[in-house]
């Protein structure tokens, strides 16, 4: 049995793929947010703990980082996906502005495209034709402008997950601080944080389809980094004072 165009419907068990791509807009606000929380709260930590204050004072600072963080990567999210988000509805308007005045040059537009690709001239033409009758802008939003609906910027979205992902971040080095209450609260935060970020890394390799190894690897450098930096510091400061 044939559709109307000629093709016949799938098979009753069609071959299923499973790419990453859809996965893009939220995996990339939920990790960024969680890394910051982690790095970014335990490194407040460890360099007003390395200051020699009072387990209190670094209680106090860890909590009022990981609020302010929470509230400050919501905020920068929203507005950043909110501009992308502007620029494909203006750019989706002036698109439609230019189907509905000559549609004729959008469709030999869109058949160039396809030829660019290596699609031939005439089959370039007949698919432009088809499309256009059928959906003429979503054509042109996927084909011309490159936007897709698994990348379309989502700013609410973008700004809970980012928020979301720092609290939770950041609650491990916050939580360590409260175990801990012998001498040692500083290395215990440091190896909370690394174990952390390390799993972070290596559930985000898997879940974008790339190395856990390599994904735990790089946010574990970047956290060593950051507590080493805030931690001499600190001990600077603090000896300075």
């Amino acid at each position: 049995m044939a559709t109307r165009h000629g093709i016949p419907p799938p098979a009753s068990h069609p071959h299923a793929e499973h790419h990453y791509g859809g996965r893009v807009g939220w995996l990339r606000a939920a990790v960024l947010g969680a890394n910051d929380g982690i790095v970014s709260t335990a490194s407040l930590i460890v360099g007003v703990a390395s200051a020699h204050a009072e387990r209190s004072a670094v209680l106090v600072a860890g909590v009022a980082g990981l609020v302010a963080g929470a509230m400050s990567m919501a905020a920068g999210e929203y507005v950043s996906v909110s501009s992308q988000a502007d620029t494909e509805r203006a750019d989706l308007e002036k698109e439609r502005g230019h189907i509905e005045s000559d549609p004729s040059a959008e469709r030999d537009e869109l058949a160039e495209i396809y030829v660019s690709r290596g699609v031939t001239a005439a089959t370039a033409r007949q698919v432009a034709d088809e499309l256009m009758a059928y959906d003429a802008l979503a054509a042109h939003t996927r084909d011309e402008l490159g936007i897709s609906e698994l990348a379309r910027a989502r700013p609410v979205q973008a700004a809970f997950a980012s928020a979301g992902s720092f609290a939770i971040g950041g609650l491990v080095p916050l939580l360590a601080v409260i175990v801990e209450t012998s001498a040692g609260m500083t290395a215990t935060v440091a190896t909370a944080t690394l174990v952390a970020l390390a799993g972070l890394g290596a559930i985000a390799g898997r879940i974008g389809g790339a190395s856990a190894v390599m994904g735990a690897a790089r946010v574990t450098f970047w956290g060593i980094l950051a507590m080493g930096f805030t931690a001499l510091v600190g001990r600077l400061v603090g000896t300075a004072l």
